[in-house]
C-alpha cells in the first residue's frame, strides 16, 4: 500500500477485527473515518452473485461521473478486466481475503491517471457477503471529477492474508544506509573542510 487512504482504513479495519477475520459491518463508524469518507465504499452480492455498489463517496462518484449506488462493481474495469475483478472479489468475499489493485483510469480522451484500490473482507453472514473499499488517486489533474474515468486497465494485483503477511515497511528491520558525504579516508587524507551548499558539501580540490 502507497496511499495515505489505503494505510488509514487499513489501520481501522484491523483494529476493528481483533483478531477475528473480518469486523461486521455494523461496527463500522462513518464518523470515525470520516476524512475517508469521500474515496470509500461499500460492495454487496446480490442474487446474481456479482459484487454491487451499496454505498459509494461523493469523490467516488464525481470520479465515475454518475450516482454508483446500486451499480455493478465489475462492469467499471476494461472488458478484458471484468473478470478478473469478479474473481478478487468474490475471494475479499469468500475467503476474507485483503486485495490491493492497481489501475490505470482512462478518460474519453484518452488520459490517464494511476489509481490504488483497496478491498477490505467485512463480516455481513453467509446471505449477505460484503466488503468495504477505498479508491485513491496518485494525484488529482484537474480533469479529473469533471472528465468522468470511463474505463479502468488493471496493472498489478496483490491478494494478502493480514494475518500471516506483514504489510508496512514499518515490521521491516531498518537497513543501515551510507552517509551521503564521503569519508575522510575514502578521500585517502586528513580530513579537509568543505562549503556546505544547501544539501551537498564542495571540497577544494588542491588546484590553483
Amino acid at each position: 500500500m502507497k496511499q495515505d487512504g489505503s494505510i488509514q482504513l487499513f489501520h481501522y479495519w484491523n483494529r476493528l477485527r481483533s483478531g477475528r477475520r473480518a469486523p461486521r459491518r455494523t461496527e463500522i463508524e462513518p464518523s470515525d473515518i470520516k476524512s475517508l469518507l469521500a474515496d470509500t465504499f461499500i460492495l454487496e452480492e446480490d442474487a446474481r452473485k456479482e459484487a454491487v455498489f451499496r454505498l459509494a463517496g461523493t469523490r467516488l462518484c464525481a470520479t465515475y461521473g454518475r450516482e454508483l449506488k446500486g451499480f455493478s462493481f465489475p462492469s467499471l474495469w476494461k472488458e478484458k478486466d471484468q473478470r478478473l475483478i469478479a474473481r478478487i472479489t468474490f475471494g475479499v468475499f469468500a475467503m476474507k481475503s485483503v486485495a490491493i489493485v492497481n489501475f490505470s483510469g482512462v478518460n474519453r480522451d484518452g488520459r490517464m491517471i494511476p489509481f490504488e484500490l483497496l478491498l477490505l473482507p467485512l463480516d455481513g453472514g453467509a446471505e449477505s457477503p460484503r466488503c468495504m473499499g477505498i479508491l485513491s488517486a496518485d494525484r488529482r489533474p484537474l480533469w479529473l471529477g469533471v472528465e468522468p474515468v470511463r474505463e479502468a486497465r488493471i496493472e498489478a494485483v496483490r491478494v494478502i492474508d493480514p494475518d500471516r503477511e506483514p504489510l508496512f515497511l514499518a515490521n521491516r528491520p531498518a537497513i543501515p544506509v551510507p552517509g551521503l558525504v564521503p569519508s575522510d579516508a575514502a578521500l585517502g587524507g586528513a580530513p579537509r573542510l568543505g562549503r556546505r551548499i544547501r544539501h551537498l558539501v564542495v571540497l577544494d580540490g588542491g588546484r590553483t
